[in-house]
Order: structure tokens, then C-alpha cells, then sequence
């Protein structure tokens, strides 16, 4: 039997066409997304396995897209350290941030299958429920992308309190790194274990950081995570928002795939890493605009990919909560209609 379209795109064997999926595709832009969610709370979902379940397979469902990914959140793991986070309107809240070697050493590494139970009884019921063409992706947030929130307290536009951290207690952020670093590798594990045939770590806010900081905190960790999942022989991808500065870097994480936001080229990324697999890199903001620009845009990635094996088509980040339906079904077609991937 053949492998998914998506899998072999990630393995960078020739494929037939590219394949596609959309971050965020489980989300708000879906009208039966927001009638889940005006009975459930957010956190209900995540917590849920039957509810999370089902809004994973709701894009799958519509749009046919060849990979699905876990419906979750970034932080499940963090409160399952330690960390109390309230999910409100204005996005997450930590009421205790990390300050100190010592708040460090108050969060414990848990064991997914005891702590976070739902994650993987969710992944089991969603790939009962696929087609077998339709991988399941899991996914995590990266170690350093955890760090800010446990130091900010929440979301930041400047990190300044994560960049006196890191200044001021270079031991302790180092020590927090190896906790989440641990504690990623084993809930990606545990979800592969359930069923994910593919992981994403998302590292949203890592070009907050210098180039130099960026070597010595942010990948170290990332690369720590990849190497505790190499034995378990599943493609794993790496997301770094504002990814150029820092594409080399990126590219030595030890990941197979680098997920690309739209601030760069994708054949450019191709031609200074051509040994990686690559997805995106679709702006977001694409969808917004009218349909004949959707679709010209979208060619202008599969064109500026040049027919490369190792292309998996997706957004630069995840998709806006405005964006209309009809504009995501002018992607899939126009991404259907590209002509095969030559070896």
C-alpha cells in the first residue's frame, strides 16, 4: 500500500501532486468549529478527547486536506509541569511567572500518559475516524516558545522580562530548557504512540532572539527534543516564525522539514537549505483578498518551490478566524490542479 501523499512529500520522494493542509485548520473560520465551541469551553475541548476529536476531523471532513492535525493547545503540557494557566479572551495567563532557579525547580517533567491523558485517548479516536490517505500530525510548542510564557506570564510583544532572563539567570533558563525540552519529547512520543505519524514543533517566538542567543537557548533545546524522537522514525518538522535570519540555524535542529512563515522566499529557503523538506508559505492575510488573487498567489508558491521534491504546501502561520471559506477551497483547487513533483 502507498504512503500518504504527505508523508512521502516529507520523506522528499516524488509525488504525484503537492500535498496541502492549513495550520490552525481546526479553528474559528469554521462555522461548525463555532457551534462546538458556543456549547464548550476551549479548554474543554483540549481536555475532552470526543470533543477534540471531533473538531480535528471537521476540516478533514470539508476540505479533504491531506493531513490532520491534533486539536490542542500549546500550553497543556506546561500546566501538566506545574504551572496553572487560565485560557480567557485575552489570550493565556500564568499567575506565577518563572523568576528564579528556584521557581525552576518547583516544575516537575510529567509523565504524559498519567498527566495528560486526553492527548493521546483524542489522537486515537481521530485516526480511527481517517482515511488511510489522511495522516495525523501531532504537535508541541518548542522549548523556548514555552519559556516565554512561563516568564512573561503570558503573551508579550517585546519579551523584555524573557531577555532579562535569559541575561540575568543564564543557569536557570538553561535548566527550565532541559525541563520543557524533556517534557516535550516525551508528550510528542506519547502521541506518536497514540498515533500521529508526523510532529510539528512550534517555535513561534524563537526570532524574538538575536542570531547568537538564538544558538545558545532556543536551538539547543529544539535539537534536544528531535534527538529524543529520532528513534521512533516519524517526519518532524520545525515551525519558526520570522524564520529567516535564522534559516541555517534552524536548518541543523536536526528536523526533517522546516515549516516557513511568508517573510521569505520559498525557493530561496530551498536553494540555501537544499537538503530539507519545506512547507508553507502562504500569507495568511492571501485569504482576505479576492478569489483570483487566492489562486495567483498560491501559484506563485508552487512556482517559486520549482517542481522540488519536499514541498508540502500550508500557510506562513495559522489561518485568521475572518477568512472565508471560499478562499481556503480556492487553495485546495488550485494546489490539485499543480502538476507532479518531478524526482
Amino acid at each position: 500500500m502507498t504512503d500518504p501523499l504527505l508523508l512521502r512529500a516529507l520523506r522528499r520522494e516524488p509525488v504525484e501532486r503537492t500535498p496541502v493542509w492549513i495550520m490552525r485548520q481546526a479553528g474559528r473560520y469554521l462555522p461548525e468549529y463555532r457551534a462546538v465551541r458556543e456549547k464548550h469551553s476551549f479548554l474543554e475541548l483540549c481536555r475532552t478527547p470526543e470533543l477534540a476529536a471531533e473538531v480535528t476531523l471537521q476540516p478533514i471532513r470539508r476540505f479533504g486536506f491531506d493531513g490532520a492535525i491534533l486539536f490542542s493547545d500549546i500550553l497543556v503540557p506546561v500546566v501538566a509541569m506545574g504551572a496553572p494557566v487560565e485560557f480567557g479572551d485575552g489570550g493565556p495567563k500564568l499567575a506565577r511567572p518563572i523568576r528564579s532557579r528556584a521557581d525552576v525547580d518547583r516544575l516537575r517533567v510529567p509523565e504524559p500518559t498519567e498527566s495528560m491523558p486526553f492527548v493521546g485517548d483524542a489522537a486515537r479516536l481521530v485516526v480511527r475516524e481517517l482515511p488511510g490517505e489522511v495522516p495525523l500530525l501531532g504537535f508541541a510548542g518548542a522549548p523556548f516558545t514555552l519559556l516565554t510564557y512561563l516568564v512573561e506570564g503570558g503573551g508579550s510583544r517585546d519579551f523584555a522580562e524573557t531577555k532579562r532572563f535569559l541575561a540575568h539567570a543564564p543557569d536557570a533558563a538553561h535548566a527550565l530548557l532541559e525541563k520543557l525540552a524533556e517534557t516535550v519529547a516525551r508528550s510528542l512520543a506519547a502521541q506518536i504512540d497514540a498515533g500521529c505519524a508526523a510532529v510539528q514543533l512550534f517555535d513561534t517566538w524563537a526570532s524574538a532572539l538575536s542570531p547568537a542567543d538564538y544558538a545558545s537557548f532556543a536551538l539547543p533545546a529544539a535539537r534536544r527534543v528531535f534527538e529524543a524522537l529520532a528513534p521512533r522514525r516519524v517526519p518532524r518538522l520545525y515551525y519558526v516564525n520570522g524564520i529567516a535570519g535564522l534559516l541555517e540555524l534552524a536548518a541543523a535542529s536536526g528536523a526533517d522539514a522546516l515549516s516557513i512563515d511568508w517573510r521569505i522566499d520559498l525557493g530561496d529557503a530551498r536553494r540555501r537549505v537544499p537538503h530539507l523538506a519545506f512547507q508553507g508559505n502562504l500569507d495568511p492575510h492571501a485569504l482576505l483578498g479576492p478569489l483570483d488573487s487566492v489562486r495567483a498567489k498560491t501559484r506563485a508558491v508552487l512556482e517559486s518551490n520549482g517542481g522540488r521534491p519536499g514541498h508540502v504546501f500550508n500557510l506562513g502561520h495559522g489561518i485568521f478566524p475572518e477568512a472565508p471559506i471560499e478562499a481556503v477551497e480556492a487553495v485546495i483547487e488550485t494546489v490539485r490542479e499543480s502538476r507532479p513533483v518531478r524526482s
